[in-house]
C-alpha cells in the first residue's frame, strides 16, 4: 500500500456496504468526508455545531444528532481535529462507548505518538482498532485528492480501511505500529519548515547582493534547488500567512515534545525548523514586494 492511488471508485471493497462516520469538516476535513462519499461509501457525519455540516449538502451523507448515534452506525471513523486532546475527550466523551467491537478509529490530526499509543490502549478493551492516519498536502491537497497518509496501527486493520483513505489521497504509505504514522508527519513537517529557514537565508543573502529576489525564487523553482518549501510559496496570501505561521511553530513544538519523550535530541532539528516557521511572514514580504 505505498505510492498508488486508486482510482476513484475504489477497488476490492464494497463501498456500499462500509459506512465511514467523519468528524471535523473544517478547512481540510470537509474536502476530505467530500472525498469519501464521492467515491460511494456511504458517509455519516455529526459535529458540535451543526452548522458545520451544510459544507457536505451536495454530496449524499447521513446526519446524525448525537455522537453516539454515529459511532453505532459506522465501521470506522475518521477524526479530524486540531489536538489530541480533543481527539481524546471525543472518543472518552461518548464514541467509544457507542462503538461496535471491530470498528475502527482514525485520528487524521497531526499529534504525538505517544498519544496514538495512548489512543489505541483506550479503545483495546472495547474491541475498537486505532489508526493514526495523519495526510500532507492541506486543503488543495484534499480538493484535488492528491493527499499523502501516513499510517501507523496494525497493517491489517490499515489495509482494511485503504479504499477510503485512497478516496482523497495519492499515496496512502503503512510506516507501522501506532504511533509511526504521527513520526513520519512530524518528520515531514519539520523538514519543510528547514528547508524554508534556506530559502529565507538564500533571499535574505540575495537581496543584499541586489539581486531581485521575486525573480530568483521563480528561477530557483525551475532548478534543481526546487522544493515543496519554494512552491508552496505561491499559495500563501497575506491573509493567511501569520495564522500559518502559528500553526507551524505549534508543529515543531510537537516535534520537540516526541523527541523529549522518546530521548532523543533534536534540538537543533527544533531550532532550525523554528526559524522557518517564524520567518514565513517576512519571507511573504520579500517576495510580495
Amino acid at each position: 500500500m505505498v505510492g498508488r492511488r486508486n482510482p476513484r471508485q475504489p477497488r476490492g471493497m464494497d463501498t456500499a456496504r462500509l459506512t465511514v462516520g467523519f468528524i471535523g469538516l473544517g478547512d481540510q476535513g470537509l474536502p476530505m468526508a467530500t472525498a469519501i462519499a464521492e467515491a460511494g461509501f456511504a458517509l455519516h457525519a455529526w459535529d458540535r455545531r451543526p452548522d458545520s455540516l451544510r459544507g457536505l449538502q451536495r454530496v449524499p451523507h447521513d446526519r446524525h444528532d448525537s455522537l453516539q448515534e454515529l459511532a453505532a452506525a459506522c465501521d470506522v471513523v475518521g477524526l479530524c481535529l486540531s489536538t489530541d486532546e480533543d481527539v481524546l475527550n471525543l472518543v472518552s466523551g461518548g464514541l467509544l462507548e457507542a462503538l461496535r467491537p471491530g470498528s475502527v478509529v482514525i485520528n487524521h490530526g497531526t499529534g504525538l505518538p505517544a498519544d496514538a499509543v495512548r489512543l489505541t490502549e483506550i479503545c483495546a478493551p472495547a474491541g475498537a482498532e486505532v489508526l493514526d492516519a495523519p495526510v500532507s498536502g492541506g486543503r488543495p491537497g484534499a480538493e484535488e485528492r492528491r493527499l499523502t497518509t501516513m499510517v501507523g496501527g496494525p497493517r491489517a486493520v490499515a489495509e482494511r480501511c485503504e479504499p477510503a483513505f485512497s478516496s482523497f489521497s495519492r499515496h496512502v504509505v503503512h510506516l507501522g505500529e501506532a504511533g509511526a504514522g504521527q513520526t513520519a508527519k512530524l518528520f515531514n513537517n519539520a523538514l519543510l519548515m528547514m528547508n524554508r529557514a534556506n530559502i529565507i537565508e538564500i533571499i535574505e543573502l540575495a537581496t543584499e547582493l541586489g539581486v531581485d529576489p521575486v525573480r530568483l525564487a521563480d528561477v530557483l523553482k525551475l532548478g534543481s534547488a526546487s522544493s515543496a518549501a519554494l512552491t508552496l510559496l505561491d499559495l500563501l496570501t497575506p491573509d493567511i500567512v501569520e495564522h500559518l505561521s502559528s500553526v507551524e511553530v505549534l508543529d515543531m513544538e510537537l516535534f520537540e515534545a516526541a523527541m523529549r519523550e522518546s530521548g532523543v535530541d533534536g534540538r537543533s532539528v527544533t531550532e532550525r525548523g523554528l526559524a522557518g516557521a517564524h520567518g514565513l511572514p517576512g519571507l511573504l514580504r520579500s517576495l510580495n514586494p
